[in-house]
């Protein structure tokens, strides 16, 4: 070999150990880094005129299990989605109360129970019959606080479904871009490192709030798809369409045209059931708050608040009453038309006639709602009437649950119990996806970057980097020797 070829492949040498050494560091310091993959550096025998010439940097490649990838953004996705899920759930519960909570339902219904009992044993007693009607409010404001806790709830997804829409345009919008620049630095020969794990980031955002299909395409593009076909980036980026509501309302729904769907460039999309495109991530998750779990609580809580409506304005209860005029309990100070369930736990309110709150009497509550004068104050077959409708079995005439006669106390326990078991059952589900994303999330981490052989190859690349530079020295000193023997 001569000289110049061995100074010539030293020097090669040195650039590419030089290059793996800044790749290592880099590797080292992004160790944490969201998006951030392992980089290795490419190399190639050198060769000019079929004699080596030491060795050349073909390029840097990221290290991606691509199948893992797309396992843990799936993972990922569903574990937003049970989140969303599982918070709903035990905010429902939480609003109901358990049955040793005080000012939950239970605990108003046993007390509304106790003083019909009480005030039954001394109907003379006008504080008695007062409790009976602060006790009947507090009951109905049980029913009405969590109404309002359910479309709160609803309003707060719709609001969150707006922030995840504009988050989706917005990082279709930085994905088109990054494509654009991805294909001119690819054309050029430029390393694209970077801008692929922003890419992947962008992707990973994405991926939590609607599962993709990445489908990798020439020059190091890619286009998006959501798992269920719709497209999210193909050459241009969709745009999604939707408009929140400010104010929701029990019977606002998206099928009577209350509530926004969703539109992917200007195509309407189910938000629910298996045709849906969007399941499985954040988005699909507000959409089944919004759209199933809150108005099923709603409905079962207007299948309670019927049931008492129906229990006290039941025919031959109160002699005093006529068919179709309103018992104790009202539908916002009317009759309950069976037609207008939807919304009703939030308009019960006590029949003005015995609520002095509202120029009532309280006696009407012994002696009958429609009674223009106060009775024997020892009369207590009304009171003890009440009572018992309040504790008889009654056919349901809802279908918010199923069929079979129950007393109230047996209804409203079985509204506590289904709220229980479906949080209960929710954050089953929600441990299992956190499970589930976590053993990916390790796994791809054990395929990323291990420090401790990053610093072995450091190592490596440092005796390299010697060697290469034992050799300069070496045919500097001969170049020395030569020019001084000429001389």
């Amino acid at each position: 070999m001569s000289v110049t070829s061995a100074l010539s492949s030293a020097l090669s040498g040195l650039s590419a150990t030089s290059r793996q050494a800044e790749i290592l560091s880099s590797n080292v310091a992004n160790v944490n880094t969201p998006g951030y993959a392992r980089r290795e550096v490419g190399l190639r025998a050198a060769v000019l005129a079929g004699t080596g010439q030491g060795v050349s940097v073909t390029g840097v490649t990221r290290d991606v299990d691509q199948h893992l990838l797309g396992e843990r953004r799936l993972a990922q996705a569903g574990s937003g989605d049970r989140d969303i899920r599982a918070a709903f759930l035990k905010r429902m519960e939480q609003a109901l109360g358990t049955p040793d909570s005080i000012g939950s339902l239970s605990a108003r219904l046993a007390a509304f129970d106790s003083a019909l009992v009480e005030a039954a044993g001394r109907p003379d007693s006008q504080a008695r019959l007062q409790v009976v009607a602060s006790t009947a409010k507090s009951l109905m404001q049980g029913l009405a606080s969590a109404t309002g806790d359910i479309q709160t709830a609803r309003a707060t997804a719709d609001r969150q479904i707006a922030e995840e829409v504009g988050k989706l345009n917005s990082t279709l919008q930085q994905l088109q871009e990054l494509n654009v620049e991805l294909r001119s630095f690819t054309g050029s020969g430029r390393d694209v490192s970077a801008l692929l794990d922003e890419r992947q980031r962008l992707v990973d955002s994405i991926s939590a709030i609607v599962p993709v299909r990445q489908i990798s395409r020439d020059l190091n593009q890619i286009a998006l798809f959501t798992t269920g076909g719709a497209p999210l980036l193909e050459g241009s980026p969709a745009v999604i369409g939707f408009s929140a509501t400010h104010t929701i309302t029990p019977e606002m729904t998206q099928a009577l045209g209350g509530l926004s769907g969703i539109t992917i460039n200007g195509r309407p999309y189910d938000t629910a059931g298996s045709a849906s495109p969007i399941l499985g991530g954040t988005l699909g998750a507000l959409f089944a708050v919004r759209d199933e779990l809150a108005t099923g609580a709603q409905g079962k809580l207007d299948a309670v608040a019927r049931d008492l409506v129906e229990r006290f304005s039941a025919s031959g209860l109160d002699p005093t009453l006529l068919p179709g005029q309103p018992g104790l309990f009202t539908d916002a100070g009317a009759a309950f038309d069976p037609l207008n369930e939807v919304g009703l736990a939030g308009r019960l309110r006590l029949n003005a006639l015995a609520d002095p709150d509202q120029g009532g009497a309280l006696f009407r509550l012994r002696d009958g709602l429609q009674a223009a004068t106060e009775g024997p104050p020892g009369n207590a077959l009304l009171l003890t009437a009440l009572q018992q409708a309040l504790t008889r079995p009654q056919a349901l005439s809802s279908t918010g649950f199923t069929p079979g006669s129950r007393s109230f106390a047996t209804l409203a326990g079985d509204l506590l119990s289904d709220a229980s078991s479906r949080r209960l059952s929710s954050e089953a589900e929600q441990s299992f996806t956190a499970a589930k994303l976590t053993a990916l999330t390790d796994f791809e981490a054990q395929n990323g970057i291990d420090t401790d052989q990053e610093m072995q190859a450091l190592l490596v690349i440092e005796k390299n980097y010697a060697a290469n530079a034992k050799v300069i020295q070496t045919v500097n000193d001969m170049i020395d020797t030569l020019i001084r023997l000429g001389a």
